[in-house]
């Protein structure tokens, strides 16, 4: 499902279900010691999808732990983003020398909790939902709209090393391309010599689940210090 919202350089693996054998790193079982069963479950088959997607590169098996601002921290060379669910997990990675940052973000496809939608979007975002739910009921745009942004911060963070709120984001959706554009309300990051003042992502609604997708290709970007 994620593979046709992301670009062949991306290596994607992603899970349905739990599997009940995964192994973690005792770094790992660390992060997650006082966790319930199901964080435990959540945060596991990540790691196990992770482990493919990085196998799919020709990288062993290594910790993912978390970083600074939350992101998994991954072994020198490689980007990657992590998502999960009810019903889902998956991981995409790359090598830095091919794509410069990555953003995946899945959500059931049901309507956002009360008042969920007032704070994380502004009335033209809302007004654009409207009219996407007036053509195609059947998606949650409003579910849509909160996973594309997160996909935006995933993408943001390793560029920036900054937080990035909801509002500092603008969102435009198009429904008959499968893509969204991320217009940035802050100064945006310097990318491969140029400031982005927007980012380009696509979505895939399948299955009662929302994917989203950001990548940014170029490659050997500077980290933030």
């Amino acid at each position: 499902m994620i593979d046709q919202i992301l670009p062949p350089e991306v290596a994607a693996t992603e899970a349905f279900s739990d599997p009940p054998d995964v192994s973690l790193f005792p770094e790992e079982e660390e992060a997650i010691a006082r966790a319930v069963d199901k964080r435990r479950r959540e945060f596991s088959t990540a790691r196990a999808c992770a482990r493919e997607s990085l196998a799919r590169l020709g990288i062993p098996p290594v910790p993912i732990i978390r970083g600074p601002g939350g992101a998994p921290r991954w072994p020198d060379g490689v980007i990657g983003s992590i998502t999960h669910c009810s019903g889902y997990r998956a991981c995409a990675v790359a090598r830095t020398r091919d794509v410069t940052s990555i953003g995946i973000d899945a959500e059931p496809n049901g309507a956002t909790p009360d008042g969920v939608l007032r704070t994380v979007s502004d009335q033209a975002e809302r007004t654009h939902l409207a009219t996407l739910a007036a053509d195609e009921p059947g998606i949650h745009w409003d579910r849509l709209l909160f996973s594309a942004k997160e996909s935006v911060y995933k993408t943001w963070f390793p560029l920036t090393g900054r937080w990035l709120g909801f509002g500092d984001a603008s969102i435009s959706i198009d429904r008959e391309t499968g893509t969204f554009t991320a217009r940035l309300l802050v100064p945006g990051p310097v990318v491969n010599g140029s400031q982005r003042d927007s980012f380009e992502g696509r979505w895939i609604v399948r299955d009662g689940l929302i994917v989203t997708a950001i990548t940014i290709s170029g490659g050997d970007h500077e980290p933030p210090g």
